[in-house]
């Protein structure tokens, strides 16, 4: 807050009266200018803050996506055989099958308080806009990765549900179990190829990223 005072000593004309404003007015810039000053250089370290948990952030989340990646490509491999299972099993209903199929997606998690934090805080504002764009541009995509992946974990649900009771019941999978657990696998898989895609997109935005910006 500034404080502007009035002149202690009576003004003796206009050559006076200008002398003080013109010292009022200088005064007045200099003050501002400081303040504006002050509260530059804090916004600069709010924003180099900010910058540095992203970076962060993102290199760690970087690091989980080449392991959901590589979960992704697992899941796919099983699911292939998951289906040979099947089809023998509908093909030849009345022969005894030991092989059941087996599913094990696994769900990865993102982090994202930095990003949240840096848009509630209205650091963003101060950040160049090419920037705050690279940034939005991974945020969305991961998200939507994300996404994808919860349907997926759905799709995997659906996909065992049959077989859940086969402890309590007869082992031997029927030929309509199998059909309808085929056709629930080949969504999951399905699922799974545009996953794959999302993921590959992201870890194409990661390296972009961190090649151009190396913490």
């Amino acid at each position: 807050m500034l404080d502007v005072h009035p002149p202690t000593e009576p003004v003796h004309g206009w050559r006076d009266f200008f002398i003080h404003i013109a010292t009022i007015t200088i005064g007045l810039l200099i003050a501002l200018s400081m303040e504006g000053c002050v509260e530059w250089k804090h916004h600069r370290n709010q924003v180099r803050e900010v910058e540095s948990s992203l970076q962060i952030e993102i290199e760690a989340n970087a690091r989980k996506l080449k392991e959901a990646l590589q979960d992704v490509k697992s899941e796919q491999e099983l699911l292939a055989e998951d289906v040979v299972i099947l089809r023998k099993i509908i093909a030849n209903p009345k022969v005894s099958n030991q092989d059941a199929p087996k599913i094990n997606f696994r769900l990865p998690t993102f982090d994202g308080v930095s990003w949240q934090t840096a848009k509630s805080t209205g650091a963003l504002s101060y950040m160049p806009y090419e920037r705050v764009h690279e940034y939005s541009d991974i945020y969305e995509q991961q998200d939507d990765v994300y996404q994808a992946e919860l349907q997926a974990a759905r799709d995997a649900m659906l996909s065992y549900a049959p077989f859940v009771n086969m402890d309590h019941i007869p082992s031997r999978i029927t030929a309509d179990d199998a059909v309808l657990a085929k056709e629930r696998i080949e969504t999951f898989q399905a699922q799974l190829i545009m996953v794959k895609s999302m993921i590959e997109n992201l870890d194409g935005k990661y390296k972009k990223f961190l090649a151009a910006h190396p913490g």
